[in-house]
């Protein structure tokens, strides 16, 4: 996308009128619906599988690409289809390890003016498109039996604290959330430990539970055998 047709967009968002929102919302609710309905008859049926999460723009030379790629497809190999964001980047690597190890391949896109569209990984009847964020997450806490968060921006920032919000106020069942790559997420988590928890006692000692810090293929396969071991739990088979 060039950069006039980038300023239109933002104009036309900018522009919307007060009549124009009202109007939107209530049509908006049919078709927020229509998402719901499409995605749990979609996704059924899929099996048990992990979501993997990361930035849009890592290019395809890099280490976590590799890794993710790796990690989607040992997860295949131990019963797990993998559920991605559907779009390039970390996303295209978890697709492209579970097609490759010829697992479940699941893609939830979202409508985007720029950086997101389909890869060419994805199962073609698993590959959906969401305009609502919300309809999304949704579906990756769902049918999800564990979140893999690889490094990426706002939006992976966005689902991995939602995921731990909805397990600390028991809001979901708990599974595992596993970070990958020490040297990306131990600022946060040194910030998460000096001052939400020790300076401002934010959030409670026990928190820190709700997520594993790893940076190899098989910590990742490990650490969701030995949660579902620990509270005597099956993944959805």
């Amino acid at each position: 996308m060039n950069t006039n047709d980038d300023r239109k967009i933002k104009e036309k968002l900018a522009h919307k009128t007060w009549n124009e929102i009202k109007t939107n919302d209530s049509w908006a609710i049919f078709k927020i619906m229509a998402e719901f309905v499409q995605g749990y008859e979609r996704l059924n049926n899929i099996g048990p599988c992990v979501s993997i999460f990361g930035s849009a723009r890592t290019k395809t030379d890099q280490k976590y690409y590799k890794l993710a790629e790796s990690i989607a497809f040992e997860l295949t190999q131990n019963g797990y289809g993998v559920v991605t964001g559907g779009g390039p980047g970390i996303m295209e690597a978890g697709n492209k390890g579970a097609h490759r190890g010829k697992g479940v391949s699941v893609g939830l896109n979202i409508e985007l003016p720029f950086e997101q569209f389909d890869n060419a990984y994805i199962d073609q009847d698993k590959n959906l498109e969401f305009d609502y964020f919300f309809v999304r997450k949704v579906m990756f806490v769902k049918y999800s039996q564990g979140f893999v968060v690889m490094p990426g921006g706002f939006g992976t920032l966005d689902e991995m604290f939602e995921a731990m919000t909805l397990i600390q106020t028991k809001k979901i069942g708990a599974f595992p959330i596993i970070l990958v790559g020490s040297d990306f997420w131990g600022g946060l988590m040194d910030w998460i430990k000096s001052t939400l928890l020790e300076k401002f006692e934010n959030i409670s000692e026990k928190d820190l539970d709700l997520f594993s810090i790893v940076d190899t293929e098989k910590e990742v396969i490990d650490v969701i055998d030995a949660f579902y071991k620990k509270y005597s739990l099956s993944p959805n088979f």
